[in-house]
C-alpha cells in the first residue's frame, strides 16, 4: 500500500469521539477534552510523540464537513499547507472553503484526489462521518485509534452508522503510553474477510 488512507481518532473505551452536546463553542462536547490528554506528550520521544509526528507527516487530509466546520475550517491550513478534501453531501453556491481546502461530494473521487495529492505519503482522515463513508466505500485502509481509558457514557460515537456489513481488521501496531493506547488496524478488503 503506497498511499494509505488512515483514520486518526481519539476514542473512549465505550466508543465516543466527543462528549454530549458537541457544537460550536463546545467542539468536543462535555468532558470530550479528556480524550486528548495524551497530546500533552506529543513533543516527547515516547509513543505519543511518535504517533503525533507520523500524523503531521501525512501528505493530505480528508475531513467530514461537520468536523471541518466545528474546527472553524482550520482557517484553510490543517498542517504544513497540505491539501484538505472536505467530504460533503452538498456545496452551497458561493461557499468557497479557505486556503488549501476544497469540497468533494463523491467518496471514491475524494479518496482518489487525496491519494494523488499526498505524493506517496499517507492521507489523514478526521471525522466520524468521513471515516464511515470511506469504510462503506472500501476506501479506508487503516485506522489509528488513540484509545483512552475512560467511559464518557454519551456523545458522538465513531462507528454508529456503518450499516450491516461485516468489516474485519488486523491489529498491526500497539503502542502503550501514559493515559492512552495507540492501536493501528489494517482494514481487510471484503475478499480477505471471507
Amino acid at each position: 500500500m503506497n498511499t494509505p488512507i488512515r483514520l486518526y481518532m481519539s476514542m473512549s473505551l465505550d466508543g465516543y469521539i466527543a462528549g454530549p452536546d458537541d457544537r460550536a463553542g463546545q467542539e468536543l462536547g462535555r468532558n470530550g477534552g479528556r480524550l486528548f490528554n495524551w497530546l500533552d506528550d506529543r513533543e516527547s520521544d515516547g509513543p505519543s510523540g511518535q504517533v503525533y509526528r507520523e500524523a503531521l507527516a501525512t501528505g493530505a487530509l480528508i475531513s467530514g464537513r461537520r468536523t471541518f466546520e466545528l474546527a472553524r475550517r482550520w482557517q484553510g491550513d490543517h498542517h504544513d499547507g497540505v491539501p484538505i478534501f472536505v467530504l460533503t453531501h452538498h456545496v452551497d453556491d458561493g461557499d468557497v472553503p479557505p486556503g488549501h481546502a476544497r469540497f468533494v461530494t463523491d467518496v471514491a473521487d475524494c479518496a482518489r484526489q487525496a491519494r494523488t495529492a499526498a505524493g506517496g505519503r499517507a492521507v489523514m482522515v478526521h471525522g466520524a462521518g468521513a471515516a464511515q463513508a470511506l469504510l462503506r466505500a472500501g476506501q479506508l485502509d487503516e485506522m489509528e485509534i488513540h484509545l483512552v481509558p475512560v467511559l464518557l457514557g454519551g456523545g458522538r460515537r465513531l462507528f454508529d452508522h456503518l450499516g450491516s456489513d461485516h468489516i474485519e481488521l488486523d491489529l498491526v501496531r500497539r503502542l502503550d503510553d501514559r493515559d492512552v493506547t495507540h492501536l493501528r488496524y489494517r482494514v481487510r478488503q471484503p475478499e480477505e474477510a471471507a
